[in-house]
């Protein structure tokens, strides 16, 4: 079973950055994409970014232009760095396959708040 593990959350100002990142238990990592998700207080847990095993990215409306998506395979991590914040970016991020078929790690609280 593929273990994941968020980490680089926190509280953040308005317009402010964070960088997220994911470390994957999977041995063979390089070969899945990837995605970032988050799940905002009272609604459905969403897909904000996603990356190809070949390196393509892919972005929710909401954070494009704001959101950058990467990996590295050989330390067989995915990161999300966040820019220019706003309050609605405020929940739990998490990262999985797009299609969420491993089981959910503990996610990274992200708070935008003046």
């Amino acid at each position: 079973q593929v273990q994941l593990v968020e980490s680089g959350g926190g509280l953040v100002q308005p317009g402010g950055s964070l960088r997220l990142s994911c470390a994957a238990s999977a041995s063979i990592f390089f070969i899945y994409d990837m995605g970032w998700f988050r799940q905002a207080p009272g609604k459905q847990r969403e897909l904000v970014a996603s990356i190809t095993r070949g390196g393509s990215t892919n972005y929710a409306d909401s954070v494009k232009g704001r959101f950058a998506i990467s990996r590295d395979n050989a330390k067989k991590m995915v990161s999300l760095q966040m820019n220019s914040l706003k309050p609605e970016d405020t929940g739990v991020y998490y990262c999985n396959l797009p299609g969420a078929a491993w089981a959910w790690g503990q996610g990274t609280q992200v708070t935008v708040s003046s």
